[in-house]
């Protein structure tokens, strides 16, 4: 990455600049599947799986997928048969995936400000995105307001392996490995920097129970994958 790009923050504060984030993943965004399948060992087909599952798409649901990238998340879900929106503050993410994925919605929008109406959509999900906004609770609370009364959220994230000594390798790999294969797989290796880096930052399975429950979620629970490597954390919206 030229010396010039700059990052954003990679902790969960509120001042993290939304354009650096923007540029950032419009940077990546030519082979970000690519490198994310192979930097992932191929686990990140199952986490999506077990995303979909969760939330259950029927046809006539609509479902708002929120910094969706490419679609490799509304890709399962509308083969379920739902109605699939797919908003991303990248355009370039927006344009890679249009090119890529068909049947469902695409628009670029910021996850803070979303341009639909209250309960407008049965469920929402966010895959691996929570973590880049400079809001967290207000970002789970602008989903609450999307989200019909007894409607669904699905946050798919990275978090924290609940063996010890698993931890101590994953993050090594995550400080020393990752960076050198994404210098062979990426076009911006400075940008999964940024990613392992906020890994390390974000909170727990539990504290990020807590931060969706604070935003006015009810029934939220998590299930831990790949040894908490990733969780899913889903809620639903009190009626």
């Amino acid at each position: 990455m030229p010396d010039h790009e700059a990052l954003p923050d990679h902790r969960p504060v509120t001042d993290k600049d939304a354009a650096l984030v923007q540029r950032m993943f419009d940077r990546v965004a030519p082979r970000y599947d690519l490198a994310n399948a192979v930097l992932s060992a191929g686990f990140d087909r199952h986490w999506r799986d077990v995303t979909v599952a969760a939330i259950d798409p029927r046809p006539g649901m609509v479902v708002l997928d929120v910094a969706g990238g490419t679609g490799a998340l509304a890709a399962p879900l509308a083969a379920r048969g739902a109605h699939v929106v797919v908003a991303d503050l990248s355009p370039e993410m927006v344009r890679v995936g249009r090119g890529r994925v068909a049947g469902v919605g695409w628009t670029v929008a910021d996850a803070l400000r979303l341009p639909f109406a209250d309960a407008s959509v049965d469920a929402a999900t966010i895959a691996f995105g929570l973590r880049n906004l400079n809001d967290t609770r207000a970002g789970l609370a602008e989903l609450r307001r999307i989200v019909r009364p007894g409607g669904q959220l699905a946050v798919l994230e990275f978090s924290r392996p609940t063996n010890r000594a698993f931890a101590h390798v994953y993050h090594r790999y995550l400080l020393g490995v990752l960076p050198r294969l994404a210098q062979v797989l990426t076009s911006d290796p400075g940008a999964y920097g940024y990613l392992a880096r906020s890994i390390m930052a974000w909170p727990d399975q539990r504290a990020l129970a807590a931060a969706i429950t604070d935003a006015g979620w009810g029934a939220v629970r998590w299930k831990n994958l790949t040894g908490g490597v990733v969780a899913l954390h889903h809620a639903v919206r009190p009626a």
